[in-house]
């Protein structure tokens, strides 16, 4: 069963202060661990690359002991920490003179490096339940807005344009966030209820008026648990004046 990155979220946790629940939560996704450390090297740990393998094992358990939701889905979070991992691990086996470039010339034929001798053996198997994972929660999420009357279309188009306006946005969703039934209110009627969210938050009732599609989406998106849209939300947003998370 393929499994959103809201149930991954919910693993993570868990594994944090539960060692049986991490060495489960490792051996569940060693197919992920494993394709991202062929990723890196280019070829399969088996050929002489064991010790590649455990040291994204390690990087992924650190991951999940030092994640939270405000990085985002965990899954791409966990890649990054796999990929800084082994490299800072080839800087330091280089430094020893114990690396072998992959880009070493081959021969006597011009261009020919070592990387060219070694066949693509990624495995995409993880890949693809990421992807079939972001694609149902996709799908389940426009099926909420839908019944709403709202599409994507919406809400890219009634996205703030300006950091002030993203920043009153973020106040409204952070004085929801820290009320429950506000969320839930929102989840069952489709309405902001805007006296509590302007006087609890701060806000303008005319900023959230104009945005309310927006507003609608944000909050919707956090009320059950949808990881993966709530990364791509927090992308558009832009870079100054905090996370959406």
């Amino acid at each position: 069963m393929v499994r959103t990155e809201h149930d991954i979220a919910a693993q993570v946790q868990a594994a944090k202060t539960d060692s049986e629940a991490a060495d489960a939560l490792i051996r569940q996704y060693m197919g992920f661990i494993r394709s991202e450390t062929v990723k890196f090297i280019h070829t399969a740990p088996e050929n002489g690359h064991e010790d590649e393998l455990s040291i994204a094992m390690l990087a992924f358990y650190e991951a999940v002991l030092a994640y939270e939701k405000s990085r985002g889905a965990f899954l791409p979070y966990a890649a990054r920490a796999i990929k800084n991992r082994l490299i800072d691990h080839y800087r330091t086996e280089k430094r020893r003179g114990n690396v072998i470039s992959l880009h070493t010339p081959l021969g006597e034929e011009e261009g020919a490096q070592l990387l060219d001798t070694i066949p693509d053996t990624v495995d995409h198997a993880e890949d693809y339940v990421v992807r079939t994972a972001s694609q149902r929660e996709i799908r389940e999420f426009s099926e909420k807005l839908a019944r709403f009357g709202l599409t994507f279309s919406d809400v890219a188009d009634n996205c703030p344009r300006q950091e002030r306006t993203f920043a009153a946005c973020r106040r409204v969703l952070d004085f929801a966030r820290s009320r429950p039934e506000l969320l839930k209110r929102v989840e069952d009627t489709g309405k902001l209820p805007m006296n509590e969210l302007a006087s609890g938050s701060g806000t303008d009732k005319k900023t959230m008026e104009r945005h309310r599609k927006y507003l609608v989406a944000i909050l919707l998106a956090f009320t059950n648990g949808y990881e993966i849209i709530r990364g791509h939300l927090c992308q558009i947003a832009p870079a100054k004046g905090g996370s959406m998370q």
